[in-house]
């Protein structure tokens, strides 16, 4: 068998606020939009420019930073791990599927806006094993919930 690599990094700005909410047993999932931009020029030279609109999944602390300190417009940098939802329209009845991302580590790359709590000086790293940026609040516990389980027969 092969061996099998899944590893996405994607920098750009969140097309709306996060939407930070919590499972039964506690646990943080932020749900974010982000707009990564192409730009390039034609063999004619005339600049293009492509947007791709990616859903993003963040878990745990890591997710609660997201909610924190992003917003709409924000820039940031994602690194995770694709997944595929499928799941069968209930209108229709047909199969569907989505593309998205799951999280692993975040950067925030913005500088500080009126009223937020990070200092502008240097980007701020969230990941699951990396400490809130907030200097002043008590260490994360050790977050061991497991992620959704994925679904390993997706047909290729």
């Amino acid at each position: 068998m092969a061996a099998s690599f899944n590893k996405v990094i994607l920098v750009g700005n969140l097309t709306r606020d996060p939407e930070v909410r919590y499972t039964p047993k506690g646990v943080a999932i932020a749900k974010v939009g982000l707009a990564v931009n192409r730009v390039w020029r034609t063999e004619t030279g005339e600049q293009r420019e492509e947007t791709t609109f990616v859903d993003i999944d963040v878990f745990g602390r890591t997710a609660e930073i997201v909610g924190q300190y992003l917003r709409k417009g924000s820039p940031a940098l994602f690194e995770g791990r694709l997944r595929l939802d499928t799941w069968e329209d209930k209108q229709s009845g047909q199969k569907r599927s989505k593309l998205t991302v799951v999280a692993e580590s975040v950067q925030l790359l913005g500088t500080r806006q009126q009223g937020e709590g990070t200092p502008a000086s240097q980007p701020q790293q969230a990941s699951p094993q990396s400490p809130a940026p907030e200097p002043s609040a008590p260490p994360a516990p050790n977050n061991s919930e497991p992620l959704p389980p994925e679904e390993d027969d997706v047909p290729f």
